[in-house]
């Protein structure tokens, strides 16, 4: 169990006006092998539905909330400002902060609606069917260079990193010589291991990159992201500043398909009795996919923060005007009150509302393709590769560290 450590008793003006609150938990965010749920988390969602946090840098304390209605509440309640952040210093993850002016994940409605809507045709169930035999095209001819090399393998770097990359680049409108540059710039991005010169560079190349793409795509008429922000931006419905913004966070979003998707094949090459039903009953792929996305731990400890615009009750605990607050969808997908016996994995699994891409206005807009992608590779990995299975025992598969997005370094892989 990792330790977790009062740090601050009450805040003082709690003290002053008689309320009694929790105390303030210092969260280490160790680095986690496999589909391992954070142990400090799993201690927060024991201790209430609202507790107080304390992450390894940034500034104070936040609130987080981790019952599923409470998640769904805040995320989609116009009185907790993503705004708001731009100009507050909040206690976070990440050991660099470098939003962007205007960028989507930092605007509230009607600002944040006005610029999804730019590109929503695009991300739509219509506009992502429109890429599905390309992408399954540009799949099939990954594994077919997997399959004539031969065994062993790295699936990551040979299928789950290429693809992923390949469809966001597609979607977005970048060519495909420019596919490798993305994703050089998407590691250093979410890493927290180069430093913040290095997030901060690569993030200033790609904008650039895409401020030239989209200023090329004025008069476009193609269904892409940079097709449609390149017209939006020359008839002033959104601002070059506002676009770049928005392609850069679908761009590098894009990729946490190779995350995802590694640590659902890790769980399912570590669970034979969950893979062979797969194989044996295709028909419960799409259900299943869903669970799988329930249950695996996607990113460590939690997202981006918001500010309280006004006093606010939760659960009998007031959350006074200015104060940051954090969800966890991680905490939300295990929660029993919705999610009957949350520690297992029920392939079929019915209803199953996780919000595993998020909920309300910052709803994840790739979250259509993400599980168009993830369905495309379990068919074509489960149905060509029967004998699938990993080449080292599970202990040594490598997983990422320091990073934003959990999810295997490598998966080495034989068949």
């Amino acid at each position: 169990m990792t330790e977790m450590t009062l740090t601050e008793p009450l805040d003082p003006a709690d003290e002053a006006d008689g309320e009694v609150t929790c105390p303030v938990r210092h969260w280490e965010v160790p680095d986690l092998a496999g589909v391992d749920f954070d142990p400090t988390l799993a201690e927060l969602m024991r201790e209430g539905p609202v507790t107080r946090i304390q992450l390894p840098n940034g500034e104070g304390w936040a609130w987080l909330v981790t019952r599923y209605d409470d998640v769904r509440m805040v995320a989609n309640d116009p009185r907790f400002s993503r705004e708001a952040v731009m100009e507050q210093p909040v206690t976070r993850l990440a050991p660099h902060f470098i939003p962007d002016r205007g960028a989507v994940g930092f605007l509230d409605p009607p600002d944040h609606t006005r610029l999804r809507r730019s590109v929503a045709s695009a991300l739509t169930t219509k506009g992502v069917e429109r890429v599905r035999e390309k992408a399954r095209l540009m799949l099939d001819e990954l594994v077919d260079e997997l399959v004539q090399d031969g065994p062993p393998a790295d699936l990551t770097a040979t299928v789950l990193s290429p693809f992923p990359i390949a469809v966001i680049c597609e979607v977005m409108g970048v060519p495909a010589a420019d596919r490798h540059t993305m994703h050089i710039w998407t590691q250093l991005i979410l890493s927290s291991s180069h430093g913040k010169e290095v997030s901060e560079k690569a993030k200033r190349e790609m904008g650039a990159y895409f401020a030239d793409l989209i200023g090329l795509r004025e008069t476009s008429t193609g269904e892409d992201v940079c097709s449609l922000l390149g017209p939006a931006v020359a008839r002033g419905e959104v601002t070059l500043e506002e676009a770049v913004g928005l392609a850069v966070l679908l761009q590098i979003g894009g990729e946490a398909v190779t995350n995802n998707s590694g640590q659902m094949f890790y769980l399912l090459l570590t669970r034979p009795d969950l893979l062979d039903r797969l194989r044996t009953d295709p028909a419960i792929r799409p259900r299943a996919i869903d669970e799988l996305l329930r249950y695996i731990p996607h990113r460590s400890a939690v997202g981006l923060s918001r500010i309280a615009l006004r006093d606010v009750e939760i659960k009998g605990v007031r959350i006074r005007a200015g104060d940051p607050i954090y969800v966890s969808y991680l905490a939300a997908n295990r929660d029993p009150d919705v999610f009957p016996d949350p520690e297992t994995i029920d392939l079929t699994r019915s209803p199953n509302p996780h919000v595993s891409f998020g909920f309300g206005p910052h709803y994840c807009p790739g979250g259509q393709l993400g599980r168009l992608e993830e369905e495309l590779l379990v068919d074509a990995l489960l149905d060509r590769l029967p004998g699938l299975r990993l080449a080292v025992p599970p202990e040594q598969v490598p997983f990422r560290k320091g990073a934003l997005i959990r999810g295997p370094e490598a998966l080495p892989v034989t068949w």
